[in-house]
């Protein structure tokens, strides 16, 4: 009780708030766009460039670390897909769609502060190894995968492809943050003192208003579409997915911080990036935008089970 206490609820008492400000019209649709836009946009490449840039990459880009996550994304993308069209009957692209919603947790957003509240900065190295790559696996497969689908029997072109992803993804900030801090590690170019505090600040400000705004974009998702089809995605993305981390993990001699980070990483809700992916490619909207929206609230109940769980 005391984790749920002290580590989950702190998180989602900031994401209520910001639902319920929403909710109530104290924080108008054009007030939470704003907020997002800053988060995403600006505060969160600023916490990833600062990650990325201070990882010590030969210890934190561990292979067996980053195989227990990413064997779990690919066991809950290959299920979520044939799920939905074994048992619902759901089009290969609506199928796509319900696969990169399973798979998708919101690793940043949610994973990053819980871990970081459970067991401290000092426990953060794996969480930024497996954000560094996040958004370039999935966004790549999951752009990859549909294109595919949708460009059969339109001629294109192979490096028609790879030029649409590749832009698609070299215009996420997020991975420009990525990006800019592999720079600076691996260069190991110095940057003023007065820069780095100009980082601090907005890094400072990165996750508050990141969950705040958050609660403010669920509000204006409502349960709707094939609730047995929503409830196949909670599933495999709050305990499929942190339950084949946690037992690859096991199996690869997982140091405990690594299994921290893996296995809480796993076990987060989807995000909302995965909604708009389907609404990117209009598929299995509802379905995405519902999962979002109910895993975020019985993950709380679901970590909480995870940390007692973990080590």
């Amino acid at each position: 009780m005391q984790a749920l206490l002290d580590v989950i609820l702190p998180v989602f008492l900031i994401l209520g708030a910001g639902y319920a400000a929403a909710r109530t019209g104290l924080f108008d649709d054009a007030g939470v766009d704003a907020l997002m836009r800053f988060a995403q946009n600006f505060a969160v490449p600023c916490l990833l460039f600062r990650g990325v840039a201070r990882l010590d990459l030969s210890g934190a880009y561990d292979p067996g670390l980053m195989a227990a996550f990413y064997l779990g994304v690919l066991a809950c993308y290959v299920t979520g897909y044939l799920g939905a069209r074994a048992f619902f009957g759901r089009t290969p692209v609506d199928a796509l769609s319900v696969g990169f919603t399973s798979a998708f947790s919101n690793t940043l957003l949610l994973g990053l502060p819980i871990t970081e509240r459970a067991y401290g900065t000092a426990a953060l190295a794996g969480n930024y190894a497996i954000i560094s790559v996040h958004a370039p696996i999935l966004y790549g497969a999951g752009i990859a995968a549909m294109e595919m689908m949708r460009s059969r029997g339109k001629g294109l072109s192979a490096n028609a492809l790879i030029r649409q992803i590749a832009r698609t993804l070299l215009s996420q900030p997020l991975v420009i943050g990525i990006l800019a801090g592999l720079t600076v590690n691996l260069t190991g170019l110095p940057l003023p003192g007065v820069v780095w505090s100009a980082v601090d600040m907005l890094v400072a400000a990165a996750i508050p208003a990141a969950l705040f705004g958050l609660g403010g974009v669920l509000n204006r998702y409502r349960p709707a579409g094939d609730m047995r089809a929503i409830l196949m995605v909670c599933t495999i993305s709050l305990i499929l997915h942190p339950a084949v981390t946690f037992a690859l993990g096991r199996s690869f001699g997982l140091g405990t911080d690594q299994m921290r980070s893996a296995v809480i990483t796993a076990a987060m809700a989807p995000g909302v990036n995965a909604y708009l992916y389907a609404n990117l490619y209009g598929a299995a909207q509802r379905v995405s935008a519902s999962s979002v929206l109910i895993a975020t609230g019985l993950c709380l109940f679901t970590t909480w089970g995870w940390l007692h769980i973990l080590p």
